[in-house]
């Protein structure tokens, strides 16, 4: 996974959300944007699921605006789904990737379109073997046919199942939905050490625990190479 696993997809939502407020002056702050983001996005993704990401992030500011009684511009939700090349990567991540890179094949399997996860993968600068977005499947993560392409890709690459390990954050859109399609997962549970309201959180379901949990990649990377 990519963002919020190697992507502060949250500090990046606060920084738009901070931004929009001090332009206009909006009664609202950006913790309750964030608290009500996942619910608001993935409404959009599974109403819509070959719209693309932009448009998605589009959308969901235009519904919180709009249930909170607040007035946004089109270009304001516009430029809201054009931050995504903005967010920040995590400091761990691309010494992580790197460090990995020396021993696995990394693939990304990413909610978003090909254009934003470009301008990412430019601040992680790392070259990955294959990359599946939202775009390529025409769904969103957590809808099976996202893991199902998953599974074909690396098949493609003369991968079996059982030598995939999906590394991710979100409980909702990878965790669970991997598990319960038979995919060993690693949880980075990045929330450990983020206080404070958050677009995604939680912990998995008894019946869809991940094999470990660190809290962050530097500690995921140091234990997988040590093995």
């Amino acid at each position: 996974d990519c963002y919020g696993t190697l992507i502060d997809w949250e500090g990046g939502i606060r920084a738009w959300v901070e931004g929009w407020l001090q332009r206009s002056g909006a009664a609202t702050s950006a913790d309750a944007f964030l608290v009500q983001f996942n619910r608001y996005e993935s409404a959009v993704q599974a109403e819509e699921p070959s719209l693309k990401y932009p448009r998605v992030l589009a959308k969901v500011a235009k519904r919180f605006a709009a249930d909170n009684g607040l007035e946004i511009s089109d270009d304001d939700a516009a430029s809201f789904g054009s931050s995504v090349g903005d967010w920040p990567a995590f400091d761990d991540s691309t010494q992580a990737l790197r460090a990995l890179k020396e021993r696995f094949d990394l693939v990304i399997l990413s909610n978003v379109d090909r254009l934003s996860f470009a301008r990412s993968n430019e601040r992680l600068g790392v070259r990955f073997s294959a990359i599946v977005t939202a775009e390529d499947v025409g769904s969103y993560k957590p809808n099976p046919r996202n893991f199902e392409t998953l599974l074909a890709t690396v098949d493609g690459m003369g991968v079996p199942k059982h030598q995939l390990l999906h590394v991710a954050e979100s409980i909702f859109h990878d965790v669970e939905p991997a598990v319960r399609d038979g995919i060993d997962v690693v949880w980075i549970n990045r929330g450990a050490a983020k206080p404070g309201p958050r677009a995604s959180g939680g912990s998995p379901s008894p019946d869809a625990l991940p094999l470990a949990t660190f809290e962050s990649m530097a500690e995921f990377a140091e234990a997988a190479l040590a093995t």
